[in-house]
């Protein structure tokens, strides 16, 4: 009852019809506690950094853990536009990730960058299914934004995998 009437507070109208909100809102926040879970992995490898390539490295991770923090309010107050309920918790995000958690103590370098490189294509492939959904829903407001991020997640995997490569 409690969490009914407080969801009926944060309803939100729009065009697209309960059934689209559903769908997208589904297809949404996975991508969200992807983002949550590629962020922190990406920040563990910043921290966690060593080598002759350390500078190179720790650089490239922030830079790519700042890019896809961001990423996370975009998709989630989108979510809230449509009417729908985001990411409440981290148990939430944990249930919804498809990204795996790295609590290794130490990993080698050439094994961080090759395994944010397939976490990224991995959320890139999940951002297009989820571009499907807001498409068949005729949400371009969502595709448009996913768009961005699919580019902007395989620019970090072409930069990952330039990197493991040499």
């Amino acid at each position: 009852m409690k969490g009914t009437a407080l969801s009926n507070k944060l309803a939100v109208p729009n065009n697209l019809g309960e059934h689209a909100r559903e769908a997208i809102t589904a297809s949404v926040n996975p991508l969200i506690a992807d983002a949550f879970a590629l962020y922190v992995k990406t920040k563990n490898f910043h921290w966690h950094m060593s080598g002759s390539h350390f500078r190179d490295y720790h650089l490239l991770f922030d830079e790519q853990g700042d890019q896809i923090f961001a990423m996370i309010d975009v998709l989630a107050e989108r979510v809230r536009k449509l009417g729908g309920l985001t990411i409440h918790s981290i148990g939430q995000i944990s249930q919804l990730q498809t990204i795996e958690d790295d609590n290794e103590t130490f990993v080698e370098p050439k094994d961080m960058l090759f395994r944010l490189f397939e976490d990224n294509k991995n959320l890139t492939d999940n951002m297009r299914a989820a571009h499907k959904v807001c498409d068949d829903n005729n949400d371009v407001a969502t595709t448009s934004i996913l768009e961005v991020f699919i580019d902007e997640t395989e620019r970090r995997a072409w930069f990952l995998f330039e990197a493991f490569t040499n």
